[in-house]
């Protein structure tokens, strides 16, 4: 892939020259150390043991989904094929995780676990051109990441790609405790049966959300479509009459208008965001549009 150029500009313009980890697990352990400021996931466990191998890292996200990190040390590995053998394995094995979510992060985040998009993070000093084309071809929710280290105190992490997967059917993504005390309609069961004019309202703003730049990916979960670029920074829950829209913005930062803007920081909701906007028509969906902007531009 390209080489990304990083030039100090002090007295002197000087290049900073980019070079791999010393150490195989010098780069795990930064991440696993900082994974919820690097790519927006809890840490869970170092070299999960399975039946099988051993997954470098695993984490849960933002959305509740499973995340698995792989980390290609040498130019043979095949990284992408090995991540994708544990995918299917954690989906063949979903109380096994639900048991180490009880162990690090309680009940409550094992119960609010969803399966629509687990995901794998592969990261590397770098991918070629067919990788990337290869993970794209699969339409699984696998994530390429190139890293370049600069001296002691620098990292750069490039993600070079944003997978269009489908999510997991509900029926699917439910283990069997959740379909006996599932009472809720999932977002694409409700997407089915709103009236035509919301459902055009709702299309209409993924459309604009999807315009505002190449870097942002959709997950599909199972009761709203959260949108992202590392960390989400809009989610979208539907009902009949109106749609909800959680942003990643401080409600400080907005004079809240009643029926509008609703600060949602000590209220439970699906998603994430703490400034929730109220959008029934195609003038709230215009008035909404500058927000949208800021919650893509300050992601």
């Amino acid at each position: 892939m390209s080489e990304i150029k990083l030039f100090s500009i002090g007295e002197a313009v000087e290049e900073r020259i980019s070079s791999e980890v010393v150490l195989e697990r010098e780069l795990q352990t930064l991440i696993e150390n900082n994974m919820e400021k690097f790519f927006g996931v809890r840490f869970l466990k170092s070299e999960y043991a399975i039946t099988n191998g051993r997954m470098d890292s695993i984490g849960i996200d933002e959305n509740n989904s499973p995340v698995i990190f792989e980390y290609k040390r040498s130019q043979n590995e095949n990284v992408i094929n090995q991540g994708l053998f544990y995918l299917d394995w954690l989906l063949d094995h979903k109380a096994d995780f639900k048991l180490l979510v009880i162990e690090s992060l309680g009940m409550d985040a094992a119960n609010s676990i969803d399966w629509s998009v687990p995901c794998v993070i592969c990261v590397a000093h770098d991918f070629t051109k067919y990788d990337v084309h290869a993970v794209n071809q699969m339409q699984r929710n696998i994530k390429l990441v190139s890293y370049r280290k600069y001296s002691d105190d620098l990292i750069l992490f490039e993600h070079l790609n944003t997978p269009i997967v489908k999510s997991i059917p509900a029926d699917q993504s439910m283990d069997e405790t959740d379909k006996k005390n599932s009472v809720y309609k999932s977002h694409t069961e409700k997407l089915a049966t709103i009236p035509q004019n919301i459902k055009t309202l709702y299309y209409s703003i993924c459309d604009y959300i999807e315009s505002l730049g190449d870097d942002i990916a959709s997950n599909q979960l199972k009761y709203y479509i959260a949108y992202k670029k590392v960390q989400n920074m809009i989610c979208i829950e539907i009902y009949n009459k109106q749609i909800i829209l959680y942003l990643k913005l401080s409600p400080e930062s907005v004079e809240l208008e009643k029926g509008f803007t609703r600060d949602m920081r000590s209220i439970g909701h699906y998603g994430t965001g703490d400034l929730q906007i109220t959008i029934k028509t195609a003038k709230d969906f215009e008035k909404a549009k500058p927000l949208i902007d800021r919650a893509y531009n300050e992601a």
